[in-house]
């Protein structure tokens, strides 16, 4: 990269440093988008315009019609002055009136019907483009949506399809038609007068040159433009979820201080962008009108000596202005194609993300299903030689119920990720129904697993809907069955509008409770055998926690259950604990046996639950969990 670039680069990395922020323009993403080529990015995207191909081409068909109407406006008005006006044909003069208004009214038919099917094309396309890109992000990973923000996978989404859009409306196919046009004048002149094109296009050769000067410099400010209104949006996604947080701690103007550089650092993009542009539409403007100028200079002489009728001048001076037109918007739309470039290079990048985990070309689903887990020596980490798990081994048998416990860090919830197949482990192997999780078909895994995490997530919408998840072949009983047997109705039909009553965002307007048990009614409307549960009701009423517990004893009934138990009753109630430490799996049992024991879950159980179990404030614990 050149030094202005890489100064603006070192400017944006201080900056980042003081607000603890990451460099937009740095590592590893900004070498990936330095290898782009426009060819390879427009070969991609045509697979999108491939089923609108007809529209397509009906719309390349008219532009020729377009702008044969255009080019035949000055020709006619040469005809008209040479021919007739300088004659006196009043006659002849009106006909070419007449076939003047005619070309006039032929390429402004020709141009909206030209319009109309491009962006009908345009309109189609993106919206098969971002139906792609969410398809695709619902099979990525969990590890990538570890690594990457929320808003910047809305940007691809959004942002810069948009800025596609403004591509096919002022971009590409204007450009394929500016060129045409530029290249039929240079005929058509020096069909006229070949002394007369040289002298009016003398100065174009430079203005090529100046112009690839500026596409080289301009390319360089639109990726960056477009990573930074990534990162805006990025954080912007992030401190409005949090604000919360940001308002309880007073972290207002912290929170302005880092979004102002963020947006500065747009602003710089946006301003060296903006000089490129303005220097080339000026240089565009300025060589314009010197050529006019020698026109004038050289096409006078030569009427003075009545080698050239003044009307072929006129029509030189005509087809000039339109040759510079196209170059004088140039810089726009060379900014529009720019722009949508830089934004394709991330939308491809996105596309081209590996989905790591899916289904296995020969997919097994085992037939009958009775619900068996097993982990085999399972090891797992989700940063090189960092494990979190460590040749974990057990097996859970049908219908058995079995409590995982831990310190912080051990690795429970991890079990519960891999067991769903949101990872995949390095080592051994996790068998659901005696199949390995790997040859299993991904949906019909998940859908025999049903999951309810300590962090309940409601969507935007009514309630029936969270629980059926948009899938219409639900029953209206078995909804209402659940929401009974889970203890929800206690609640849920008491709003006004019952199953239909709203769901705000996230379910902000439902407490932590009420939440939990809409979680446990929706795992039970899709009745997986086997039941995964991180559970949680520390932050819940009295009377809400026994909803909860008699909710959760009801629903894993009769099923496969593993449980991160975080209650008491729940761990005395399993059939088996399994204690993990430093992710290993240090003892198995009963909570008798355990206790007996006197081991790792006995000191758990003395710092954990035993004030849950006495119902008196404890000590401040002096115990100690051995590694």
């Amino acid at each position: 990269m050149d030094r202005p670039d890489t100064t603006n680069r070192k400017t944006t990395e201080d900056r980042g440093r003081r607000t603890g922020l990451r460099s937009p323009v740095s590592g590893h993403e900004e070498e990936i988008f330095g290898k782009a080529y426009d060819l390879q990015l427009i070969k991609r995207l045509w697979r999108f315009l491939v089923p609108y191909r007809k529209l397509f081409w009906l719309a390349m068909l008219v532009l020729p019609l377009q702008q044969l109407f255009a080019l035949a406006q000055p020709y006619i008005m040469k005809v008209a002055i040479d021919s007739y006006i300088a004659g006196a044909q009043l006659w002849g003069l009106q006909g070419m009136v007449l076939l003047f208004l005619f070309a006039l009214a032929g390429e402004v038919v020709t141009a909206y019907f030209h319009y109309y099917l491009t962006m009908l094309v345009a309109q189609r396309s993106l919206a098969d483009l971002r139906v792609a890109i969410f398809t695709h992000v619902q099979k990525l990973p969990m590890s990538y949506f570890d690594r990457n923000p929320v808003g910047r996978l809305v940007t691809r989404m959004t942002t810069d399809v948009d800025v596609l859009q403004e591509m096919f409306a002022a971009g590409v196919m204007t450009l394929i038609s500016d060129f045409l046009m530029v290249a039929w004048i240079v005929v058509i002149m020096f069909t006229l007068h070949v002394q007369l094109a040289l002298v009016s296009l003398a100065l174009t050769p430079f203005m090529l040159l100046a112009i690839n000067f500026f596409r080289v410099k301009a390319r360089r400010t639109y990726r960056l433009i477009r990573e930074r209104i990534a990162r805006i949006n990025a954080y912007l996604g992030e401190a409005i979820s949090g604000m919360a947080v940001i308002q309880l701690f007073v972290r207002e103007q912290n929170s302005y201080r880092e979004f102002d550089e963020l947006n500065a650092a747009h602003r710089e993009a946006n301003q060296l962008s903006n000089i490129y542009e303005a220097g080339l539409y000026s240089m565009v403007e300025a060589v314009g009108t010197v050529s006019i100028g020698l026109l004038l200079w050289y096409g006078g002489g030569e009427v003075l000596h009545g080698i050239i009728g003044i009307g072929t001048l006129v029509a030189f001076k005509e087809y000039l202005h339109r040759f510079f037109v196209p170059l004088r918007d140039f810089s726009q739309k060379y900014t529009v194609m720019q722009s949508a470039m830089s934004a394709a290079e991330r939308i491809v990048q996105l596309l081209d993300t590996p989905t790591a985990i899916s289904s296995p070309a020969m997919a097994v689903v085992p037939k009958p299903f009775r619900g068996a887990v097993s982990f085999e020596d399972v090891w797992f980490s989700y940063q090189q030689n960092d494990p979190v798990l460590k040749g974990v081994s057990f097996k859970v048998a049908p219908g058995e119920k079995v409590a995982i416990v831990g310190a912080t860090g051990s690795g429970k919830t991890t079990t519960i990720k891999l067991l769903s197949r949101f990872y995949d482990i390095q080592r051994g192997s996790i068998k659901v129904g005696g199949v390995d999780v790997r040859e299993w078909d991904l949906q019909a895994l998940r859908r025999h697993i049903g999951v309810v995490l300590q962090d309940v997530f409601l969507f935007s919408g009514d309630i029936r809907s969270n629980l059926c998840l948009g899938n219409g072949a639900v029953p209206e009983e078995r909804v209402l069955e659940a929401v009974k047997y889970t203890n929800a109705d206690r609640f849920v039909f008491r709003l006004a509008g019952g199953l239909d009553a709203q769901v705000r965002e996230r379910g902000s307007n439902f407490s932590t409770g009420q939440r939990q048990l809409l979680s446990l009614a929706r795992v039970l409307v899709f009745q997986p055998e086997i039941l995964v549960l991180d559970e949680a009701t520390s932050s819940v009423d009295t009377e809400t926690e026994s909803l909860i517990q008699d909710a959760l004893e009801k629903v894993m009934k009769d099923r496969t259950c593993l449980v991160i138990a975080h209650r008491l009753s729940t761990i005395r109630n399993a059939d088996r604990i399994i204690v993990l430490h430093h992710g290993e799996v240090r003892e198995v049992g009963s909570h008798a046996e355990l206790m007996q024991k006197q081991g790792i879950y006995y000191r758990l159980y003395q710092l954990q639950y035993a004030m849950e179990e006495s119902k008196i404030a404890p000590a401040t614990p002096q115990l100690k969990i051995e590694p």
